[in-house]
């Protein structure tokens, strides 16, 4: 039995935004992925946490941004894993929890450097596919020595979280940036 392939999508969603929606919309109709999750991470290694709307609030801002929408869904099981998130926990952690699925990382090209640098990343390299969308004015490095690795062309979008929340600090317009529920989850 094939078991069927599903893309995570791991971030903070802090907030999620049209960028965030756009792509995992493009890896699930575009790709041979059946569903993309959110995997909501509670806090990064990589960022620090005091910037971070409450756990519960970001994982419903997500619910919010997807609903509707059949091939994407809002995971929450990094909330119950030791802190803080490593991919490769999160991994296993799924791996238990959904035997019939097999899953396909999803990330940034920006990233691609610094996986010799994750948690078990010979591991993670050796065990997991990994689709690799462009970023703006990032240079894919070659993926001679990440098999698994594979670029998939997804539109170029300049849209940021860290954007979004300096222009509520400062009473900016977000119209558009995010979706208009979200838009109001954020303006409560």
């Amino acid at each position: 039995m094939t078991k069927q392939r599903i893309g995570l999508l791991f971030g903070s969603f802090n907030p999620v935004h049209v960028g965030h929606l756009i792509l995992a919309e493009h890896f699930a109709t575009r790709t041979d992925l059946s569903e993309v999750w959110f995997v909501v991470s509670p806090h990064s290694p990589f960022k620090a946490a005091a910037d971070l709307l409450p756990d519960a609030q970001r994982l419903h801002m997500v619910q919010l941004a997807i609903a509707g929408n059949p091939r994407l869904r809002a995971e929450d099981i990094e909330f119950g894993l030791p802190r803080p998130s490593y991919t490769i926990a999160t991994l296993d952690a799924l791996r238990q929890r959904y035997p019939s699925h097999e899953f396909v990382l999803l990330m940034g090209a920006d990233n691609v450097p610094g996986l010799p640098r994750w948690q078990e990343s010979a591991r993670l390299l050796a065990e997991v596919d990994i689709y690799v969308y462009p970023r703006p004015g990032v240079s894919l490095p070659s993926l001679d020595e990440f098999p698994r690795v594979r670029l998939i062309a997804a539109p170029l979008l300049n849209i940021s979280a860290t954007y979004i929340r300096e222009s509520l600090r400062t009473g900016q317009s977000i119209r558009y940036l995010v979706p208009a529920a979200v838009e109001a989850e954020l303006l409560k």
